[in-house]
């Protein structure tokens, strides 16, 4: 599959003959990764997640109480694809209402690992990030609440970057929880990643948390040599599988290599980080879907009252979606809102802030992106292991921080690892050079 860079001085008609191989490649190759191959004009294609509103499209965001919406108006970062010369073409499959880490709990089926179609390829985005690592798409929208953009990256072998919290609008997006999600790109490399950000962040009238700070080109001030602090947290690693592990050391190792200084520092224990985000993730998830009823849009199940209806419409449901809208209404409801919902908002304050300690002193922090590569289909479950996937992406949209997921080696089964480089809030600049010259060098050494 070409580059996005490559891709942007192509004509349109061998772009039209492109997207032809794109489908059919996709249908042949049994990822289950597009739920359909809508095309939204000229321009180079790029997969958009089944969340995200693309006017005259189906979307579902995965599930079976949407099936028939027909979204009457585009998010604000297809309008800003569109202005920049790409088209919105095809819906990747995804994880219901983006609740989910393997991609298992889509209406459409559970979608392959290209890399082992026997494993999972993480989730929320795991279409999105298995048709760019199976050379089905140039590359892909996904959307990142507590990882669903960075961990699918590292367990399919591509590159994957979260903005900061308000640099890309949210209008348009299915929200899951509002305080937590952002839309970005998912790239063959980092370069590609630079060019699809760039496309998409802007600020927006529409979306009351859109930041209105300065926007400079990541692309033309690309600096693979740039000299960086990075902070390495050693405790994190501590509960990765020996290959992370080993992958990490690897790469601390070539970082110090390159001129990088490595500072050493501790955070948290995860565990903290893992019950914050589902406390204040599920709280803002059960309002937010509150609003599928049968009774505005999305599939009706007519009941003999009102009330059935509800019951028999909102039992479309998948039962993680069913799980966290549970979760929430409990941790919001009158008896424990002070004991759970209040004490981690507290909590998420002290996360932002460790966060800004270590970024007192640092450019980047060094982390793993999941504690293991990707599991095999149907191997997980118990739900807590799921949420436990999460545990070193999680803290990053608590504290609403730039971070990019690449790829920096593999396991003894041919899996690939990625590692993730954070950020200080709106300094994108920073992650988008270290990791650019990460990628260089991993590529030199091979």
């Amino acid at each position: 599959m070409i580059t996005l860079k490559e891709a942007l001085t192509k004509s349109n008609e061998e772009l039209d003959q492109l997207r032809v191989e794109m489908e059919t490649q996709a249908k042949e190759g049994g990822l289950n990764a597009y739920i359909d191959f809508s095309s939204s004009g000229a321009g180079v294609p790029i997969l958009i997640k089944d969340n995200i509103q693309v006017k005259d499209w189906s979307v579902t965001a995965g599930s079976e109480i949407l099936q028939g919406y027909v979204a009457p108006y585009n998010a604000t970062v297809i309008d800003n694809l569109h202005a920049k010369g790409f088209a919105a073409f095809g819906r990747a499959n995804m994880d219901e209402f983006a609740m989910g880490s393997t991609t298992e709990s889509s209406y459409y089926g559970v979608t392959k690992n290209p890399h082992d179609i026997n494993r999972v390829p993480g989730g929320s985005s795991g279409g999105s990030a298995a048709a760019v690592a199976g050379g089905i798409a140039i590359a892909a929208l996904g959307s990142d609440t507590g990882g669903s953009i960075r961990q699918p990256a590292a367990y399919c072998g591509c590159v994957g970057m979260k903005p900061t919290y308000g640099r890309v609008s949210r209008f348009g997006l299915g929200a899951y929880a509002s305080s937590l999600d952002q839309i970005g790109p998912i790239t063959q490399n980092v370069e590609d990643a630079a060019i699809l950000y760039d496309a998409i962040a802007s600020h927006d009238p529409k979306d009351s948390t859109s930041s209105d700070l300065p926007l400079e080109s990541i692309v033309a001030n690309l600096n693979p040599n740039r000299k960086l602090t990075i902070a390495v947290i050693d405790n994190y690693i501590t509960e990765a599988s020996e290959a992370i592990q080993e992958a990490y050391a690897n790469t601390v190792k070539l970082l110090e290599s390159l001129g990088h200084t490595i500072i050493h520092r501790a955070m948290t224990n995860t565990k903290y980080d893992i019950a914050t985000y589902y406390i204040v993730a599920t709280a803002e998830a059960a309002t937010n879907l509150a609003r599928y009823d049968g009774i505005r849009y999305g599939k009706r199940i007519e009941g003999g009252n009102l009330e059935e209806t509800f019951r028999n419409t909102r039992a479309q449901f998948g039962d993680e979606v069913k799980r966290r809208i549970l979760l929430g209404n409990f941790v919001l409801s009158a008896g424990y809102y002070d004991a759970y919902y209040k004490k981690a908002q507290k909590v998420r304050h002290l996360i932002r802030d460790e966060f800004n300690k270590i970024f007192d002193e640092a450019d980047l922090i060094l982390s793993p992106v999941a504690p293991t590569v990707a599991p095999e289909i149907g191997s997980i479950h118990d739900p807590l292991e799921m949420y436990k996937s999460d545990m070193y992406t999680i803290a990053v949209n608590l504290a609403g921080l730039p971070a990019l997921s690449l790829p920096v080696g593999q396991d003894d089964a041919g899996m690939p690892i990625g590692l993730q480089l954070i950020g200080k809030a709106f300094d994108e600049q920073a992650v988008f050079d270290g990791a650019l010259g990460l990628e260089q060098a991993i590529k030199n050494n091979k």
